[in-house]
């Protein structure tokens, strides 16, 4: 296990050692992003709610791997543009618990201009 500083040091090792970071531009890692997160999404393609709660042992490894892949490129992508995750994640759930207040939107799914 290590933290969250660690796998960005890993993260950025890993991509100086094979000399990407030529390519590591934030167009070019957002757009790595994307497909990631579509490759994510093929993984619950045609499946039922229900079947995407009960994955078996191989389809939660295949989204496992995506889940990492997304990750991982989020996290390089944040690492290139000098942003904080973790604090960027704290002041946007800050501002989502504004923009949806729980007394006011309690088991809806209404977007917060639709209340």
């Amino acid at each position: 296990m290590s933290n969250i500083n660690e796998l960005i040091a890993r993260l950025n090792n890993f991509a100086e050692e094979r000399d990407w970071n030529q390519f590591h531009s934030p167009k070019n890692l957002s757009m790595a992003l994307a497909v990631e997160a579509a490759e994510l999404l093929e993984q619950f393609q045609w499946l039922t709610e229900a079947q995407s709660e009960a994955l078996d042992k191989d389809k939660l490894n295949q989204v496992e791997e995506e889940l990492a892949d997304v990750f991982l490129y989020l996290l390089r992508l944040s690492d290139v543009l000098g942003i904080d995750l973790l604090v960027a994640a704290n002041n946007k759930l800050k501002k989502n618990g504004e923009k949806y207040p729980a007394s006011q939107v309690r088991g809806s799914s209404k977007k917060y201009n639709e209340y």
